[in-house]
């Protein structure tokens, strides 16, 4: 008999494909939404964060669960409110789904809960950061290490988890690739500040199969950075666009004051950078990259 996986932020570029890659595994697959819109194989049961709500059924039918839910952090400007969606749509969510784990019957042996590597800080230069590095101090530090501390809610019951770090992901679905092939496809691709700020990236497809990893693999556990094994600069990922684009690179640099001037504290997204390792994944488990090398990512996703 198949299991079930219940499956929060289904609707987003990485819950679908995951779906995809799980349904062609014979899993079962659950989502929690904020509405009842039929899905074509997916069956759907509603939640409401804010008020606490949560259709018992999601629990009681579920084998696994991934947590991928939250407010996109790059989708608008940062002010008060926006900041505090981007806190609470993440800590709020697991919250909610550690209440209903406690307060009912179940048969949920894993939950594998999505974070960033942003929990080392939105810019950290060319150090090496692995698992066991420290956390940042600023914005995008707070929320992951809130984020991560929910989490120790569902490990607390008993139910083994898995948090995985997640770096850029890159993907023709949304985020950071589309932005970044656009102005390169017009021939107006230029790298941001100095360029040699790092991107810690993954292929959409290598995290996803991570995530399933961690559902089948019982000797996950706890964090791991999700990125793949070389991350880039900033430069060095515009230029390989425009390679697989066959497009030219012939403007200067963008200044960091004008990426800041755009985005306001958004900006460090951009204008930062971090070296992040995949220790854990390298050293402690049998995963391997279908793209682990930048232009096999890219002609995947770029051809």
């Amino acid at each position: 008999m198949s299991q079930t996986i219940l499956i929060t932020g289904g609707t987003g570029s990485i819950g679908r494909r995951l779906t995809e890659l799980l349904q062609q595994q014979n899993y079962q697959i659950t989502w929690l939404s904020r509405s009842n819109k039929p899905v074509v194989g997916v069956t759907v049961y509603e939640w409401d964060i804010k008020t606490g709500k949560i259709d018992p059924q999601a629990i009681q039918t579920a084998d696994h669960i991934i947590h991928l839910a939250g407010a996109g952090i790059a989708d608008e400007r940062w002010n008060d409110e926006r900041k505090n969606e981007i806190l609470t749509s993440r800590t709020q969510s697991t919250e909610l789904l550690a209440k209903a784990l406690a307060g009912q019957p179940h048969h949920v042996k894993s939950f594998v809960g999505s974070s960033a590597i942003g929990y080392y800080g939105g810019d950290t230069g060319d150090r090496p950061l692995t698992e066991t590095s420290p956390a940042g101090s600023d914005f995008l530090a707070q929320v992951t290490r809130a984020w991560e501390r929910s989490e120790d809610q569902v490990a607390a019951l008993g139910i083994r988890t898995v948090k995985l770090r997640t770096g850029v992901v890159l993907t023709m679905a949304g985020g950071a690739l589309p932005k970044l092939a656009q102005p390169v496809r017009l021939g107006a691709g230029a790298p941001i500040g100095s360029g040699q700020q790092y991107i810690s990236w993954i292929h959409i497809d290598d995290l996803c199969r991570m995530y399933i990893e961690a559902i089948q693999n019982e000797s996950w556990t706890d964090v791991y950075n999700a990125v793949g094994p070389t991350p880039a600069t900033n430069e060095g990922l515009t230029r390989a666009i425009a390679h697989e684009l066959n497009r030219p690179m012939l403007l200067p640099n963008i200044p960091n004051f004008v990426i800041k001037l755009m985005f306001g504290e958004l900006a460090i997204t951009v204008t930062g950078g971090n070296y992040v390792l995949n220790k854990r994944i390298a050293e402690e488990t049998n995963f391997s990259y279908r793209f682990g090398e930048l232009d096999v990512a890219l002609r995947d996703l770029l051809q």
